[in-house]
């Protein structure tokens, strides 16, 4: 899908060939099993890069309570082909465990003019001493809507910052819930091959699970869809997805 203007100026979806060859493989209104969905991504006509397959997952919870957010880290087992970049905030002996531990900049209050006037974004991941976070904080407005805050549930806030940065650089990914109850996550690259996909899938989707919240009422898996990043989404029967 590539987005194309109107005359009128608004932005409207168009079907490149390569996505309308893709969607003939998809047939209407099944829902495959997860093997099945990688096979059929798998078999579409590929793109001239590596393309991430994505999980998005509906859930039957509401959001806006707090009560009924979804949301954690898992360290996907075969990673998820993408090297993340890591800024960590702090200090002393922690920014010096930091800089042996692997992470590409270590920096303290010199960092926020840097983040604030020059939008220095050149990272994917930031973790932050809790010693810090008064300074981090500041950076809230900026950090916030490009979901870089760190976060204790998501294990960037951290004294111990070599686990967490060991861990990002094995593949670990954030899952929460979307303003409209979805979760999107990166499952690994197109060229992982169908074997490593599932795996990370099982993974991810077991982790999902997990983490119902005990307000959930109802239907908890509303609707499961895998999609590479150029390719039409394949539905997964949200019943048979630890299978």
């Amino acid at each position: 899908m590539i987005l194309v203007r109107t005359k009128g100026g608004k932005k409207m979806k168009k079907q490149t060939k390569r996505y309308a060859e893709s969607a003939k493989l998809l047939e209407a209104g099944k829902q495959y099993d997860i093997k099945e969905a990688i096979e059929v991504i798998e078999k579409m006509p590929k793109a001239k890069f590596d393309e991430t397959v994505e999980l998005h997952v509906k859930l039957g919870v509401d959001s806006r309570h707090a009560d009924q957010q979804v949301r954690g880290t898992v360290v996907l087992p075969n990673g998820t082909g993408k090297t993340q970049k890591v800024l960590v905030f702090a200090k002393g002996p922690k920014a010096e465990e930091a800089q042996k531990a692997g992470a590409d900049f270590v920096g303290a209050e010199e960092l926020i003019p840097k983040i604030q006037n020059e939008n220095w974004f050149e990272y994917d991941v930031i973790v932050a001493t809790p010693d810090m976070m008064g300074v981090v904080g500041r950076l809230g407005r900026v950090l916030g809507p490009k979901g870089l805050m760190p976060n204790p549930k998501s294990g960037t806030v951290t004294f111990d910052v070599a686990k967490a940065i060991d861990e990002i650089k094995a593949g670990k990914v954030e899952y929460r819930l979307d303003k409209t109850n979805i979760i999107h996550v990166p499952v690994g690259k197109a060229s992982f091959g169908q074997e490593k996909l599932f795996d990370n899938f099982k993974v991810l989707i077991e982790a999902i699970i997990k983490a119902k919240p005990s307000a959930a009422k109802g239907q908890y898996l509303r609707s499961v869809t895998v999609a590479s990043s150029m390719g039409p989404g394949v539905k997964v029967n949200p019943v048979r997805v630890t299978e």
